[in-house]
């Protein structure tokens, strides 16, 4: 029997599973899921992922740098600090709100990051960018701060019942970036 060229089978695959994560979590994920997910046989998961390990890399280095470029384009597109700390504010309020899907996501990555060094590798990628993206617009040490804020702050407003407003938003970003 021939072999069906699919050059985008790969490509499914990682999207598959970054889904199949996003609804039953790193523990409920599993070959056969993500095969279900993908169209693809399962023997194809085996082919092109050594192991489970292998592929969930894959998906959340593919969903890292999704929002690193989400991150990134916001940040490029201002035009002074004080845009930059307007598009800061639109990150946590917007961007980073954007679905529970992505919530899900990111702290699934935070637990792996918290366990096992090749998922902190992706983490320490991504902080490494977005802190690149601050410095644009302001000193090393203030950027370290802002991305600091930036993660707890779109955790709080993701889980709190009563989110904090973007004026209390707007203000702690002002007093960081401004070193105060």
């Amino acid at each position: 029997m021939a072999r069906r060229h699919d050059p985008e089978r790969r490509d499914r695959i990682i999207d598959a599973a970054i889904d199949c994560i996003a609804e039953d979590g790193v523990a409920g994920t599993s070959h056969r899921k993500v095969a279900t997910r993908a169209g693809v046989p399962l023997g194809s998961m085996t082919y092109h992922f050594e192991s489970m390990d292998e592929l969930l890399v894959e998906a959340f280095t593919r969903f890292a740098a999704s929002i690193g470029d989400t991150f990134e384009r916001r940040l490029a597109a201002a035009q002074d600090r004080d845009a930059a700390a307007e598009a800061i504010v639109a990150l946590i309020h917007g961007d980073l709100q954007r679905s529970r899907r992505e919530h899900v996501l990111t702290y699934e990555l935070y637990t792996l990051a918290a366990r096992r060094s090749v998922f902190r590798s992706i983490t320490q990628r991504w902080m490494r960018e977005s802190r690149r993206a601050l410095e644009r617009h302001f000193a090393p040490d203030t950027a370290r701060a802002l991305d600091a804020y930036i993660e707890g702050a779109a955790l709080h407003i993701a889980l709190d019942p009563d989110p904090q407003p973007r004026a209390l938003t707007r203000a702690a970003v002002a007093r960081l970036a401004s070193g105060g």
